[in-house]
């Protein structure tokens, strides 16, 4: 490491040098030096890092308990195993107990404190953040909170009502820093927490409670759309998950009266309107996720996370996913840094750190 040596490197080669080490080196190089500063935060590197395949990120999924709300333990999806290492965020934030975590993505987390009804956009590793005050009053219940990001900045969304049949959708737009009201919804929602919009083709898809339907909510007109497709025949839940490559999947247990017999997951056909099964749950883990479960399906929450469909369950600290390249289910290693004595209450997210992701 001559320095007499290492100085006279064009600067290209040390851009390129740079692009190819793991996030948590480059962040440990921002102090070494102005020009490392300067150049890791410069046009040219942001756009070439931020396209860069060869990067070796980390994805993680992460676990919470009401006892440890700010506590997580990470699963490295890389690796396949669990770390023994911790994330905190109120050490990161500095946080009051009063904020909570409640969704992450694209890189960044979303926090909420009712106490002062706000929510909190935060970058863990660059430290940034974003305070932005929740246009709720206390005359409405606050039910789904969904947060996602998109290439041109993130959504807040929050569906509130008045009463059990008219609700009202407040969104958040970062690219415009401003909050925007539609009324008028006559529709009755799940009040499961755990249960987000899922974000496909430019807006929102929600479940409804029996009878079960599928509704779809325009980001940019404010617009519902109630029939989106005919639902598979004797379901007895539903719940929705989007990829990156544009698909919209829908896992639903099959049966009567409310039990099922039968764990499917199915693909939505857009031109033509219809759901396709894709695969099964095997017999063998449908019969651990009844158990798990017991039938009170409103715990039951999925989200996509690098290849896989998760399912998760809020009284059990196992995810049962499917991985889409292999076609295969699995369980996920139970965290062996978790204490037994939590029983319900576990949150799961996934989390996909990105240096660049703007609040």
């Amino acid at each position: 490491m001559d320095p007499r040596i290492w100085s006279k490197l064009p600067p290209d080669v040390v851009e390129h040098i740079l692009l190819l080490l793991p996030l948590k080196t480059l962040l440990n190089l921002r102090p070494t030096c102005k020009a490392f500063t300067s150049l890791l935060f410069s046009p040219s590197f942001v756009s070439k890092h931020s396209s860069s395949s060869s990067s070796p990120f980390s994805s993680y999924l992460l676990i919470s308990h009401p006892q440890c709300p700010h506590y997580f333990r990470l699963y490295d999806s890389n690796l396949c195993s669990w770390r023994t290492l911790s994330l905190s965020l109120s050490n990161s934030l500095h946080l009051s107990a009063s904020f909570t975590l409640v969704s992450s993505s694209g890189g960044l987390f979303c926090l909420y404190n009712p106490t002062s009804s706000s929510f909190l956009v935060h970058n863990l590793f660059v430290r940034s953040s974003r305070k932005i005050e929740s246009p709720i009053t206390r005359s409405r219940h606050l039910g789904h909170v969904t947060f996602v990001t998109t290439p041109l900045g993130y959504y807040i969304v929050l569906l509130c009502s008045k009463s059990t049949s008219n609700t009202s959708v407040f969104v958040y737009d970062s690219s415009k820093l401003s909050w925007r009201c539609f009324e008028g919804f006559n529709v009755v929602f799940s009040d499961s927490f755990h249960q987000q919009g899922t974000f496909f083709d430019g807006g929102l898809y929600f479940t409804t409670p029996e009878p079960f339907s599928v509704v779809f909510f325009d980001l940019e007109s404010g617009e519902w759309e109630r029939y989106v497709a005919e639902l598979p025949q004797q379901v007895t839940f539903v719940r929705l998950v989007s990829d990156e490559e544009g698909k919209l999947y829908l896992l639903g247990g099959v049966g009567n009266d409310g039990i099922s017999r039968s764990i499917k997951l199915w693909e939505l056909i857009k031109g033509e309107r219809v759901w396709v099964e894709v695969v099964g749950l095997p017999e063998i883990m449908c019969r651990k996720f009844v158990s798990v479960c017991y039938h009170n399906y409103e715990h039951v929450y999925c989200f996509w996370h690098e290849g896989m469909i998760c399912v998760c369950f809020y009284m059990w600290p196992e995810i049962l996913y499917y991985s889409v390249l292999r076609r295969t289910w699995d369980w996920l290693p139970r965290c062996p840094y978790l204490p037994l004595k939590f029983s319900c209450g576990f949150k799961w997210f996934s989390f996909v750190p990105k240096l660049y992701a703007s609040v």
